[in-house]
């Protein structure tokens, strides 16, 4: 009676469950995720003979983009979106690799809005520990890591521990894109022209266009962060650059790469700065930029997307 019970219970989690790892697309394709509508607006109207899907209220679009088959998606914003949304593709069909469009805050002072970065890899900076203070100064409850980042205040790095297929679970603080997408990246970089104005209908200033005052480069090395923050605070953008290394921050990139390399998915973020997390010179700029951001690193996912081999 144990058995039939155990049988039984195992037959109506299915029941329960349908089709969870149902793939709704057989076509292996380059997954080309962005976070949010200005994202997904620079790039939808390119893609050829379109057919969409819907989960969980969002939208998955497949086709062909720059010759190539492609599924467009927008991840939502924020860690848990991005990580929740990118297995779920994952799990739904079938992804050759990852490139991700989107916007960012620039972290590095040598870099400048509408900048399109290509970091190496990706870290979550508030994967910490809040530590106590005492008449010593602060202190972690945890050991600290010699490997780890430095802290700051009370925040101490602890990253993240995971695993996949071929390697155990370890701590991670970054993980790695894949070496042949940024080689090609590399390749592609010189030859794109970008966007250097906000056009009219864009514009905070209805009627009249703003530039920026040199053309937006692409950047490709060094290091992207994420975490669930809208940051803007310059002694924190300091401290990311100096403790981190890192050039751009932004809310989903380190989670699509955390769960890229549980799955063992060759991943590429591309990343226009929208604003300086911190260090414009008199508010955040991201409202004002985001567009042409986008748009920009639209263009760079476009070249990118030509020159992929077939």
């Amino acid at each position: 009676m144990r058995r039939i019970a155990q049988c039984l219970a195992a037959l109506l989690a299915l029941i329960a469950t349908p089709a969870l790892a149902e793939r709704l697309d057989a076509t292996p394709r380059t997954l080309v995720m962005t976070a949010y509508q200005p994202e997904w607006n620079a790039l939808v109207g390119a893609v050829q003979g379109p057919a969409e899907y819907k989960l969980n209220g969002m939208t998955y679009l497949t086709g062909t983009l720059e010759g190539k088959p492609v599924l467009l998606m927008q991840s939502g914003v924020s860690m848990v979106n991005a990580a929740m949304n990118t297995q779920l593709v994952l799990d739904r069909f079938t992804v050759r690799r990852i490139v991700f469009s989107g916007i960012a805050g620039g972290v590095d002072p040598a870099l400048s809005i509408g900048d399109v970065v290509v970091a190496e890899d990706w870290g979550q900076y508030l994967e910490v520990n809040f530590a106590r203070r005492d008449r010593k100064g602060w202190r972690s409850p945890e050991p600290i890591d010699p490997a780890a980042p430095a802290n700051w205040e009370f925040m101490y790095p602890r990253g993240v521990r995971v695993g996949n297929a071929v390697e155990a679970p370890a701590r991670h603080y970054t993980f790695a894109m894949d070496p042949g997408l940024l080689a090609l990246a590399r390749k592609v970089a010189p030859t794109i022209t970008m966007e250097r104005c906000v056009p009219p209908s864009q514009s905070a200033l209805p009627g009249s266009e703003l530039c920026l005052p040199r053309e937006p480069k692409v950047v490709v090395g060094g290091r992207g962060v994420s975490a669930g923050v809208f940051a803007d605070n310059a002694k924190f953008r300091e401290y990311l650059h100096s403790a981190w290394n890192a050039r751009l921050l932004d809310m989903e990139s380190a989670a699509v790469a955390q769960v890229a390399y549980a799955n063992q998915v060759p991943t590429i973020v591309f990343r226009s700065l929208s604003d300086l997390a911190g260090g414009d010179r008199e508010k955040n700029m991201e409202d004002t930029f985001e567009h042409l951001a986008s748009v920009n690193s639209a263009h760079v996912v476009r070249a990118f997307l030509a020159a992929l081999p077939d």
